[in-house]
């Protein structure tokens, strides 16, 4: 994996850049959906291809229980499995492990329970390694544990110890194979952890680096000062990864900030519950409102679902319990993602990202505010 930074803005820290991998080319900053088990609810590879994806994002837990590595590798690895031509990402299962209930840390790695069968599992830095590497992905993530939020600070500072002690292990069972391996920094809250972390993960010259034990209940104020405290201190020549971020406004503080990557499940899972994004806010399609509403979900989008169906229409599949609501809803959040993430680009190319996140907001926001239409 190759990263060139191709440009930074000059009156934020928000960079453009392309990361280059077995499967092709990406331009950064980029969002990444999610494809939990192999597959995007309730999208097609090739829905999520023509709504504009480069890369996604699939779950080495979930995975690992279902259908299992072994089986993924016979078939050829997650891309000829699931017929995904383009880069995939998977993590290291460490944030799902962790939000498990009766899990046992150790200093070794985690003992938990299958979710069906009951059976104990024991997943540590060589095994969580091992897995990600017969999944096939093109870019995968040490085992961390994740801090859970709010935390004591004595604890916070072992477990961050812990992480840096894992990401060595993962690097000493790391096969190289075309895959590049990303450290996760951790830290908790706490600024000198959060800089201690990126400092000693840096020295260890990885492809790149992430930042996790976010999105766990920080609130946004906290989100955008441990991404301040940690950027500075990871290599500017290495791309940089938000884990679990999530809301617009949350991938516009972080591109802000100087972050690359992003991934979240919001688009698919607000798209099911009828949530959908429009440059005006977001927007409940099954409110009695949109009934007789013969405008597309979003005027200015461009997608298939904006571009053939109503408010209306998709108003109608929800109260119809159509498999056919999600889809549509999915098919234009995910390409609203897209779209936004193209701008942020250009706008960075252009030297006017803090204008262009300015007036986003402006529309987005006070739309909210104010009530959408």
């Amino acid at each position: 994996m190759r990263f060139n930074l191709v440009k930074k803005e000059k009156d934020t820290a928000a960079r453009g850049g392309v990361i280059t991998t077995p499967h092709g080319e990406i331009d950064t900053p980029v969002f990444m959906p999610v494809a939990t088990h192999a597959a995007m609810k309730p999208l097609t590879p090739l829905q999520i291809k023509e709504a504009g994806a480069q890369i996604i994002l699939s779950n080495t837990y979930h995975l690992h229980l279902q259908p299992g590595e072994n089986l993924v590798a016979k078939a050829g690895g997650l891309h000829r499995f699931m017929a995904w031509e383009k880069p995939i990402l998977t993590d290291s299962g460490g944030f799902q492990v962790f939000s498990l209930p009766n899990k046992k840390i150790t200093e070794d790695g985690v003992f938990f329970r299958h979710e069906i069968t009951g059976e104990e599992i024991f997943l540590d830095p060589a095994a969580a390694t091992r897995i990600q590497q017969e999944l096939g992905a093109d870019i995968i993530m040490a085992f961390d544990e994740c801090i859970p939020f709010p935390c004591e600070r004595s604890y916070a500072e072992k477990s961050t110890r812990k992480t840096i002690r894992w990401l060595k292990g993962c690097m000493n069972s790391f096969a190289e194979n075309g895959q590049a391996l990303f450290g996760i920094v951790q830290g908790s809250v706490y600024e000198d952890l959060r800089r201690m972390c990126a400092t000693e993960m840096s020295k260890l010259d990885l492809p790149g680096y992430a930042i996790g034990g976010v999105s766990v209940g920080e609130g946004l104020d906290l989100l955008k000062k441990v991404v301040g405290w940690t950027a500075p201190h990871l290599p500017e020549n290495k791309p940089r990864y938000l884990m679990g971020v999530g809301l617009p406004e949350d991938i516009l503080e972080g591109v802000e900030r100087g972050i690359d990557m992003f991934d979240c499940v919001i688009p698919t899972r607000y798209a099911r519950s009828a949530t959908l994004f429009t440059r005006r806010g977001k927007i409940r399609i099954t409110g009695k409102n949109y009934r007789r509403d013969f405008f597309p979900v979003d005027p200015s989008c461009s997608c298939y679902t904006c571009s053939n169906f109503t408010r209306a229409y998709i108003h109608h599949l929800f109260a119809a319990n159509e498999v056919l609501s999600a889809v549509l809803a999915a098919i234009h959040n995910v390409s609203f993602y897209m779209k936004m993430m193209s701008e942020i680009r250009e706008s960075i190319l252009n030297d006017c990202f803090a204008g262009y996140k300015a007036n986003f907001l402006e529309q987005y926001l006070g739309a909210n505010k104010r009530g959408a239409k």
